[in-house]
């Protein structure tokens, strides 16, 4: 199977109707290149091996045989010998590719079930009595700071949202917000808010 999916993937690099003659030419290539898979077999196993890949192993053993192959295409044997050159580029690549997945897994964090049962349900924060008192005390807020409050602290909805729901502009509902937290702040600093 990783042989038939190395000879469709060599051969979609040709366009239209030469991947026809690409697949039938490559029909030749892939017995030499068998002989060469043969050989180098065990190098691309020893190098995984080296770099201590576990995890995805066959794909892992596919990216050195496209390695391989381009290797192979790409060999000038005035250069140096097909060995090292496959052995650098085989190593290098998988190398290349162990980095990317780190970063991806580095990236994207998946907690464990038992982090999610340790949350609490976002709609019982705050408390709908404790809401309702803070709005009772707030008398000084105009009826759209308090609608502002109302909406953020209990239905905790976003700007966008609130101004989707009483259908003004978001800038609007930001003048309200700034009012409101200069009025509350002036509310919090005289204690006014404590008192009953």
């Amino acid at each position: 199977m990783i042989r038939q999916n190395l000879v469709n993937r060599l051969c979609l690099n040709y366009p239209g109707k030469h991947r026809e003659r690409a697949f039938l030419e490559g029909t030749e290539f892939m017995e030499s290149f068998e002989q060469l898979e043969a050989q180098y077999e065990r190098i691309i196993h020893q190098i995984m091996h080296s770099l201590n890949i576990y995890k995805n192993k066959e794909e892992f053993y596919q990216l050195g045989l496209i390695t391989l192959w381009q290797a192979w295409k790409n060999h000038d044997a005035e250069k140096g010998t097909l060995l090292s050159y496959a052995y650098s580029m085989i190593k290098g690549n998988i190398m290349n590719e162990l980095t990317r997945q780190h970063k991806q897994s580095q990236q994207c964090f998946y907690p464990k079930d038992e982090f999610w049962e340790l949350i609490e349900d976002p709609s019982s924060f705050p408390s709908t009595d404790l809401a309702h008192e803070l709005l009772k005390r707030c008398g000084l807020l105009t009826p759209n700071q308090m609608k502002w409050l109302q909406y953020t602290l209990c239905d905790q909805m976003s700007v966008k949202e609130i101004a989707e729901k009483e259908q003004v502009t978001p800038s609007a509902v930001k003048n309200w917000r700034q009012g409101a937290r200069a009025k509350l702040k002036n509310i919090m600093k005289n204690n006014r808010f404590l008192e009953d």
